[in-house]
């Protein structure tokens, strides 16, 4: 199974899963009330690394960053070794054995999700959503070599999103009415967790639309406490959990977003504030995530003057969040006493360029020096130096990378 190009196969889902869109499009994106973004997106032309030629040796082996090509016809995985000055090689692809996903209207992302790809370093898994095949898929990761895949069933329709804590990993299905469904980690793959499956209430669906779809699920650090956003409800969602990892509810604490169109969920260092990223005015609040489920605001929202921010990645006491509005990455900074502030006076910690357009999904390094942005219409990946003020310094990008069209790339982890 490493690397080889198996049979994908057949979904149970085949008669409902979608009816196709044009290759090209251009359409004006409305959510929460106000226009977003004009987006024109074009498939390209794709070259894949042989997986046969997929174990890296050298400088880089042990560091890597993984991108998710959530192909609609076979979804998979480019790993690109990663050199001590960020630069990227490629280093393989590999097939998860399901099939990529695209949510109706989709402006830029086609899972509309942060978290659609983690890596665990403690269990050195990878662990890739299917939404197409409503399926999950595990690697076990050594270097940059993927082995011993295994496919599991999530219980729901069209996951996009999965958090891993210690030995537990939930999985969030977007479609139907949303879940969540259970995992633990073992030395043979991911085991299901008898009685762990929660719904979400939602109205959406098998294929959702974008807008309404929950954005992220996440463990609090703790482990006590399953969190999940909701674009189109406004809340944020938690369930208590037991020590087990079971849910101790059996329907979520519903919290009201501070901001409109919560998305994304990151964490500090100290693992006691949460902050949540809310694409309708690009702000960011601060939370406390109590035992209950309840949240407490520590700090309102704050905005950063760009446009429909839905992606937030924390390196050291740094954040960073991608704006696929205007394709921006903004910076900023947590100070000892928890306050968050902008890096610098305009939002924005790097030039935007021509060859960086639909910034969507962010992943940093484990030493916390790099951070990769997936930028979707432009079918690249920009790598960046994170600097001593947070900015960041450019020092590599990929090209060739499956571009948004009909369905994108969505995804990325680094180690």
């Amino acid at each position: 199974m490493n690397g080889e190009q198996i049979e994908h196969r057949p979904s149970r889902r085949t008669g409902s899963r979608r009816a196709h869109r044009a290759n090209s499009r251009t359409r004006r994106i409305v959510i929460g009330g106000g226009a977003l973004a004009t987006v024109a997106a074009a498939t390209v032309a794709v070259s894949l690394a042989s997986a046969s030629q997929s174990g890296a040796s050298g400088a880089g082996a042990d560091r890597a960053v993984f991108i998710q090509g959530n192909e609609l016809n076979g979804n998979t995985i480019r790993v690109f070794a990663r050199d001590g000055q960020g630069k990227l090689k490629p280093a393989g692809t590999y097939a998860t054995g399901g099939r990529g996903g695209d949510q109706v209207d989709a402006p830029t992302d086609s899972l509309a999700s942060q978290g659609s790809l983690v890596y665990d370093d403690a269990s050195r898994t990878l662990l890739a959503v299917n939404a197409g095949s409503g399926t999950l898929t595990s690697f076990r990761v050594d270097g940059t070599t993927l082995k011993g895949r295994q496919v599991v069933d999530t219980g729901g329709e069209f996951p996009s999103s999965v958090a891993v804590r210690g030995k537990i990993a939930y999985v969030m299905n977007a479609g139907g009415k949303g879940s969540v469904q259970g995992f633990r980690i073992t030395a043979k793959g991911l085991s299901p967790i008898r009685g762990s499956f929660r719904s979400l209430g939602l109205a959406n669906k098998d294929i959702p639309r974008f807008d309404t779809s929950p954005g992220e699920v996440e463990i609090t650090p703790d482990g006590r406490n399953l969190v999940v956003t909701t674009k189109g409800n406004n809340t944020v969602e938690v369930f208590p959990l037991k020590r087990n990892g079971l849910p101790s509810v059996a329907e979520p604490v519903v919290n009201k977003s501070a901001g409109n169109v919560p998305f994304a969920i990151s964490f500090d260092r100290t693992g006691s504030r949460m902050l949540v990223a809310e694409a309708e005015k690009s702000t960011v609040t601060t939370y406390q995530v109590k035992h209950d489920g309840t949240l407490k605001v520590l700090q309102k929202p704050l905005a950063s003057g760009q446009e429909v921010l839905c992606w937030l990645e924390r390196a050291g006491n740094y954040f960073y969040g991608g704006n696929t509005g205007n394709s921006t990455v903004t910076g900023y900074r947590m100070d000892k006493h928890g306050k968050l502030a902008l890096t610098n006076e305009v939002g924005v910690a790097t030039p935007p360029s021509s060859k960086s357009q639909g910034v969507i999904d962010i992943a940093v390094t484990k030493d916390a020096k790099f951070v990769y942005v997936q930028n979707a219409v432009s079918g690249t990946v920009d790598g960046f130096r994170v600097e001593k003020n947070g900015a960041l310094t450019k020092v590599t990008t990929v090209e060739g990378l499956p571009a948004f069209a009909e369905s994108g790339m969505e995804g990325i982890a680094a180690m």
